[in-house]
Order: structure tokens, then C-alpha cells, then sequence
């Protein structure tokens, strides 16, 4: 153990129940609270079912949020999800979660929010920064590097420096990012209400967005299929754009080694931060409404934003650039707590050495895992300049919600495994609130797999295979790192219970 770190260094749990909050809303409050209302009106049509997925979806993920309550509260050890896929299904299934983390879900989604910060900064001035330096043509694809990848790289290199600074400190500054997410949809809610001239009587209208011939595509929702319009199929399509708009809620448990008293803190966060983030969520939707009617929204280009077109109303030609302000904002603070809790997956695949052993080192001054959080800043500028980011990220969308839905059943195995374990929260209405996510997660990976009619495509949904085969690169690595590191499992997993322990007693939690 001693290679690893002096036995006396341990993460230090610096984050109060206000951190660990802005650390689940700065996760979750992204860019589509601005830009989610025009596609889902198109897909339902009506604003009252609007509202409604985003309250069933909002509460699908308190349901989530209720049971990971449950299983973080009983191990708040580094790595949240890796832990209970490790304990409840063994090594290698933990690995392949935290493979995917690493290689494709946390880094690639880094990378794209460093990139949409760059691009909402180039709306901002005038498209200033279109211009690339220069073009590499590698194995016949070419690679653009200007000031938009320059801004990207940056701003990831910033981040990842701001959280080699104590936990504390990461702390304060995603409560401050997370201050600042919330102003900005209250000001354009309350905006709309006292300052716009609105009319509550465009809940009662439906949009019109029927196509003038059957076969040709409506001309006000553009870029939206027909194939997700109206019936199940539109209310399927908008039940997953605002599950998208939700997602993030379950990082919190990559932190839950360095959250203060959290037997306490860890359930209050989830459960309070999520519902606060559906309030927001439908406050602003109905300020969307209000100001608009149902056409209007789903007539909105797809180059703008509804957010944009409300604030219109109430900040006049100043709008745009407040609403590409208010997305810079949440750019940062998405990309703040995901570095955050991002680097926690290898720290702890290290330390039960199922990873790289360097990863598992600590900063005797700052107790982060500074090693984690270079290679993983590293390998997110990588993807990057690679451009393959989002492309990357939509393959394991079907993988992450199998591990959503394992770890969610990893509840009932510890149950009948571990029935008298400490348990400081037990998950409020189980069984039934974690069968529920798990219908609804078969629901979404049934549907995932499902072909795009629009697009003449027949059989199973080949990216969600691909994502699978993704995934499934990750055992040859196991195999490799398992062999390397012929050390038991079992005695890593005692080792890491010890630190735990010695850790919370240091921090008097």
C-alpha cells in the first residue's frame, strides 16, 4: 500500500450538504433547460404535456435519486457507482463501469461542454472565432485547430487545476457556478412573468405543426422527425430528451468519499437537489408558455432557443447575448462538477487495483487525486481535438442506462445479501420506487434499441450495439491490469474500508 500513498494521506471529506447539492443541480442543470422546450412541443404538441414529461421524468429520477440514496448512505466511499457495481456483481463488472467513465461517458462529455462554451463564446462575438490556424489530414479525415479547440483545451486545463485544490475549495466554487445556474432560470422565468406581456391562455391551444402533405416534413419543427411526433412515439421521444435534460443527478456518489457526515448529507443532497431541479425545470417551462404560444415555440429555429425568444420579450435585442451568456455559465459549471467527480472513478479502480497504480495517489497537500485528474484532463483534450466526442458519447447512451439500471437493482441484492447492515437512509417506498426505475430503464433501453423509421433504418439500432462494443474493450484490459496486479480483491476492498474509516474519524463524521 505504501507504493500507492503515505498511509497517512486519505481524501478528506470537506464537502457540506450545500457543496454536495450544487454538485448534483451543477450537474444536471446543463443547456437544455434553454433549449429542450421546442422539440418536445413538437413532439406532444400541447403545453400541459409538456409539463407533464417533465414532471413524470422528473419524478422517474427522484426515484433513482431515492434509491442511490439508499446505497451511498451504506458505502460513501470513492467512486459511488463503481463501489456498488464492484460489490454487488463482482470486479469486473465494476471495471467495465469505470472503463466506460473513463474512456467514452465522463471524459466525452467533458469534452463537449469544453466545446459548447467555445461556440457559445463565437455566437457571442460575432462568429470571430470560426477561423482555424491550421488543418492536419490524418488517415484521410482532417483535423481543424483555431481558437475554438484552443478555448476548449483551456478551459478543460483550468478546470482540471482549479480541482487539484483541496475538495473545499472545488466545493465552494461549485456552490458559486451553481448560484449562478439558478439566477439565471429564475431571471428568465420571473422575467417573463412581470416583465412580458404574456397570455395563460396558450395552455389550452396545440401547435399546429401537422405537415401540409403526409409525406413531407412539418415546416416549424425543423430538425424533428415525423417519427417522434405525436402519440407514444412523440411522448417516448420527449420522455428521453428530458431524461437527457435530468441526467447527472447520480454523481454525487462519485464524491461520497469526501462528503461531510454523509449518512446525512448524501440523501438530503440527492433527494433535495433533485427536486429542486424539478421545480426549476417546470417553472421555466411554464415562463416559456406563458410568453409564447405552442406554435411559436415549436416554430422557433433550430439555430436559436426558446429561452432566447422569451427573453426577447422582456431584454429586447440584448437577449441573445444574456441567454448565450446564461449557457457559457452552465457550460462551466457542468464542466466544474464533472471534472470533479469524474477523476473519483480512477482513484478508486486504482486503489482496488483494477487500474493504473499511480492514479491511486493522493496529493499530500491537497488530498485530491491529482494523477486521476491529469490523465483524465489529458485524455478529454484528446477527444477533444478528435471531434468524436459526441458521436462517442451517443454509443453508450444504451450502456450507460444498463449500468443505471444494475446499479438501481444492486439494491435488493444487498438487501437479501447484507440484511443487517448499517443503513443510515432506507429508500423511501421500496420496493416499489426501485422497480419503478427499473421498468422505466428496460422501457428506455427497449426503445434505444429501436431503428429510426425516419431514416430507412431495419433491425436493432446498430449504434447501441457499437456502444456495447465499446464497452466490451474494456475486458482485455481487465484481463491485462487483473494479471498485472495479482493482488486479492478482497484485501484491496479491506484496505479501502480501513482508509474510509480512518478518514471519517479524522474528519469527525
Amino acid at each position: 500500500m505504501s507504493k500507492l500513498a503515505p498511509s497517512n494521506v486519505t481524501l478528506i471529506r470537506g464537502l457540506t450538504l450545500v457543496a454536495a447539492a450544487s454538485i448534483v443541480i451543477g450537474n444536471v442543470i446543463g443547456t437544455g433547460v434553454f433549449l429542450k422546450a421546442r422539440v418536445m412541443t413538437c413532439n406532444v404538441g400541447t403545453p400541459g404535456m409538456v409539463i407533464t414529461v417533465w414532471v413524470v421524468a422528473g419524478i422517474l429520477s427522484l426515484a433513482g435519486a431515492l434509491t442511490y440514496a439508499e446505497l451511498a448512505a451504506m458505502m460513501p466511499r470513492a467512486g459511488g457507482e463503481y463501489v456498488f457495481m464492484r460489490e454487488a456483481y463482482g470486479p469486473r463488472w465494476g471495471f467495465l463501469y469505470g472503463w466506460m467513465q473513463i474512456f467514452i461517458a465522463k471524459t466525452g462529455s467533458q469534452a463537449s461542454v469544453a466545446v459548447a462554451f467555445a461556440i457559445f463564446l463565437n455566437n457571442l462575438t460575432g462568429n470571430v472565432l470560426s477561423e482555424p490556424f491550421f488543418t492536419l489530414n490524418l488517415l484521410g479525415k482532417n483535423f481543424d485547430f483555431g481558437y475554438l479547440q484552443l478555448i476548449a483545451l483551456s478551459l478543460i486545463a483550468i478546470f482540471t487545476l482549479v480541482n487539484c485544490a483541496t475538495v473545499v475549495v472545488s466545493g465552494w466554487i461549485a456552490t458559486i457556478l451553481t448560484g449562478v445556474k439558478i439566477a439565471l432560470v429564475l431571471g428568465i422565468g420571473f422575467g417573463a412573468f412581470m416583465l412580458a406581456s404574456g397570455n395563460w391562455g396558450h395552455f389550452g391551444e396545440v401547435a399546429n405543426i401537422q405537415p401540409r402533405l403526409w409525406f413531407t416534413q412539418p415546416i416549424k419543427c425543423e430538425g424533428v422527425s415525423t417519427a417522434s411526433m405525436f402519440g407514444m412515439a412523440g411522448f417516448s421521444a420527449a420522455m428521453l430528451g428530458a431524461l437527457w435534460g435530468y441526467d447527472g443527478w447520480n454523481n454525487l456518489t462519485l464524491v461520497a468519499g469526501e462528503v461531510k457526515n454523509p449518512q446525512r448529507n448524501i440523501p438530503l443532497a440527492l433527494i433535495g437537489g433533485t427536486a429542486l431541479i424539478i421545480i426549476l425545470y417546470v417553472f421555466v417551462n411554464i415562463a416559456y408558455f406563458y410568453v409564447l404560444s405552442p406554435t411559436e415555440i415549436a416554430s422557433v429555429p433550430k439555430a436559436s432557443s426558446v429561452a432566447a425568444e422569451v427573453a426577447k420579450s422582456f431584454f429586447g435585442p440584448v437577449a441573445v447575448a444574456v441567454v448565450l451568456a446564461s449557457l457559457m455559465a452552465s457550460s462551466i459549471g457542468t464542466l466544474h462538477t464533472s471534472i470533479l467527480t469524474g477523476a473519483r472513478v480512477p482513484y478508486a479502480m486504482s486503489r482496488d487495483r483494477l487500474f493504473f497504480p499511480r492514479l491511486a495517489r493522493l496529493s499530500p497537500r491537497t488530498h485530491v487525486p491529482i494523477g486521476a485528474l491529469v490523465v483524465q484532463g489529458i485524455w478529454a483534450g484528446i477527444l477533444t481535438l478528435s471531434g468524436s466526442f459526441d458521436t462517442l458519447t451517443d454509443y453508450v447512451v444504451f450502456g450507460s442506462w444498463i449500468f443505471y439500471g444494475l446499479t438501481t437493482a444492486s439494491v435488493f441484492i444487498f438487501r437479501r445479501r447484507m440484511p443487517n447492515a448499517e443503513r443510515p437512509y432506507k429508500a423511501w417506498g421500496y420496493p416499489v420506487v426501485p422497480v419503478l426505475f427499473l421498468v422505466v430503464t428496460g422501457f428506455l433501453l427497449f426503445t434505444t434499441l429501436l431503428p429510426d423509421p425516419a431514416a430507412g433504418l431495419k433491425g436493432i439500432n446498430l449504434n447501441a450495439l457499437f456502444g456495447l462494443g465499446l464497452i466490451a474493450l474494456g475486458l482485455p484490459v481487465y484481463w491485462y491490469l487483473s494479471r498485472r496486479n495479482r493482488i486479492a480483491y478482497e484485501g484491496t476492498s479491506t484496505n479501502d474500508d480501513d482508509l474510509t474509516r480512518e478518514n471519517d474519524k479524522e474528519s469527525g463524521s
